[in-house]
């Protein structure tokens, strides 16, 4: 599993929809793509900006259009 924090409310709504929907989502770690199933969208409430925490458990095969990483700039797969 990989846990990382986003702070674009976008991505954290894409990566709930992901969860949902039971779809792969593919999303840049330190310039690496990870593909795989949202296990978890946390939101924490304290702080300023709004943080999330995305938890995916990777899978192998294709995916859904890419997720942005957290600098906002759009990443293909």
């Amino acid at each position: 599993m990989q846990s990382f924090e986003i702070t674009d409310p976008i991505e954290a709504r894409r990566s709930r929809f992901a969860q949902f929907r039971g779809q792969k989502a593919t999303v840049m770690l330190n310039g690496l793509p990870v593909t795989g199933m949202v296990r978890s969208v946390r939101e924490h409430k304290s702080g300023d900006p709004m943080r999330w925490t995305v938890t995916v458990v990777p899978k192998q095969g294709t995916a859904s259009p890419p997720l942005r990483c957290s600098s906002g700039k759009q990443r293909s797969a």
